[in-house]
């Protein structure tokens, strides 16, 4: 009897039908979604379509070894999303490629979905297609999300002008901190008799603000639908290097007031037990997804009032000034310039 081939353990027709079957479903406006060449969307009219791509690689954006499949797919949603909530827009539909190596099963690929809706799934965002291949190098997961403003309503990272106020959203530097919990050294601290000196309850907050952020897609949308903000961008690689993307695109400087800095409880005693500078954290941490907004200073008691309503946290960090004076960070009544410490590939 001849020997039959066994089956590969990721059949590619298969994968996809269980994908489109479990996580597509039809919304408002979408034609044809999975099962065609291409999807369709009727737009209405007025509007403006807001278009981001990530592309994620295991190694360099993530790691099985400190991340489940379900926090892989649910952070690579949420960095998309923040790139929408920085431009004010509302997210309405989800494209996601993924290139898959031997070393994964279907179930694992189904988790990574389910992280990846359940990010979405508070707005309301709709799977309506992508692609899968094979990986020889780990897995490769690109993502690309469509939303929307009203036409000629939209935030842009130019518009800031010389004495605006900048403004930040939650709290910086936790997702950082996460990470480095998360690394091997840091493990093997917490098992160990080198016990990191740090609560539980402020471990689990810290990991869970990497694992698990969240973009303001609610805050940027308010701030745009008000026009309360004059220019904004989405803390990514780090306050430090987007601060610097936002006043080049605004052909400006900016002073900020590192005792301002909003810090967590959680970061503020990660940084004393682990001898790092809780500031240093919030300036180079990336991927907390926080927004960075600037406002019209006569703007400022609207936005403070409104933000408490609403229940959003926002933080007056510094001020807008005039493109010679730099980018600058001030402290006890000095001034120096302000280091790009973020994250940047290909450094």
């Amino acid at each position: 009897m001849a020997n039959r081939k066994a089956k590969p353990a990721i059949q590619e027709f298969p994968l996809i039908r269980g994908l489109a079957g479990r996580f597509a479903h039809a919304v408002p406006g979408l034609v044809r979604g999975i099962g065609d060449d291409a999807a369709v969307v009727e737009p209405t009219s007025r509007t403006w379509w807001h278009v981001t791509t990530d592309l994620l690689a295991e190694g360099i954006h993530f790691n099985f070894k400190s991340a489940a499949p379900e926090s892989v797919g649910y952070r690579a949603a949420m960095a998309n999303l923040s790139d929408l909530a920085a431009m004010g827009a509302t997210p309405r539909y989800l494209l996601v490629s993924l290139a898959i190596p031997k070393t994964l099963k279907s179930s694992d690929i189904f988790k990574v979905y389910s992280g990846l809706m359940n990010a979405c799934g508070r707005d309301g965002v709709a799977l309506i297609g992508g692609d899968t291949s094979a990986s020889k190098a780990g897995l490769f997961l690109n993502i690309t999300l469509i939303g929307t403003t009203p036409t000629r309503r939209a935030l842009f990272r130019h518009g800031a002008q010389v004495d605006d106020l900048i403004y930040v959203t939650g709290t910086l530097g936790d997702s950082l901190a996460g990470l480095r919990l998360l690394m091997p050294l840091h493990r093997a601290h917490r098992s160990s008799k080198n016990r990191l000196a740090l609560l539980a309850s402020h471990q689990r907050f810290l990991i869970d603000r990497h694992l698990h952020p969240t973009a303001r897609v609610s805050e940027g949308q308010w701030l745009n639908q008000k026009r309360l903000a004059t220019s904004a961008i989405d803390l990514s690689d780090g306050l430090s290097g987007d601060l610097r993307h936002l006043c080049e695109a605004s052909q400006v400087g900016a002073e900020v007031e590192l005792e301002k800095l909003p810090i967590s409880a959680a970061c503020q005693a990660y940084g004393k037990a682990a001898g790092r500078s809780p500031v240093q954290l919030a300036l180079s941490g990336g991927e907390d997804y926080e927004l960075l907004f600037t406002a019209a200073p006569g703007s400022r008691s609207t936005i403070e009032q409104q933000a408490r309503a609403r229940g959003y946290r926002v933080t007056c960090i510094g001020t807008i000034r005039s493109k010679r004076f730099g980018i600058r960070m001030s402290s006890g009544g000095k001034r120096q310039l302000l280091p790009v410490t973020s994250y940047e590939h290909f450094h």
